[in-house]
């Protein structure tokens, strides 16, 4: 499995270090708007804690943490208005499309 690197992308977002426009923050997660947007809605939900990727969330995460996670996720489609039908994907590593390794989710819709 790869090292969580505390440099990468999604960790600075978290510290500060990067900008990013968020869209729904609380005590275990951060979403914001994707950058290079694949649908009208575009969202990345990144836990707090530093996760790898969804494997590792699965296997490290308190149980309250991964139910705080998928709780947000619902939340946040609603709040975008795309509650009644929208798409989750997460990418696993990188033989699986995976290009940031710390753990995150898309939500997209309106397409």
């Amino acid at each position: 499995m790869i090292s969580y690197d505390r440099n990468n992308i999604f960790a600075k977002i978290l510290r500060g270090e990067a900008p990013c426009t968020k869209v729904y923050e609380d005590e275990h997660v951060l979403a914001f708007n994707d950058i290079n947007p694949k649908a009208p809605v575009h969202v990345l939900v990144i836990p707090k804690g530093e996760y790898v990727s969804i494997v590792d969330f699965t296997e490290k995460a308190t149980a309250e943490a991964i139910a705080a996670f998928w709780r947000a996720v619902t939340r946040i489609a609603d709040q975008l208005g795309v509650g009644a039908g929208f798409r989750v994907v997460s990418n696993h590593g990188p033989n699986g499309g995976q290009l940031v390794f710390h753990f995150h989710v898309h939500i997209t819709g309106r397409r």
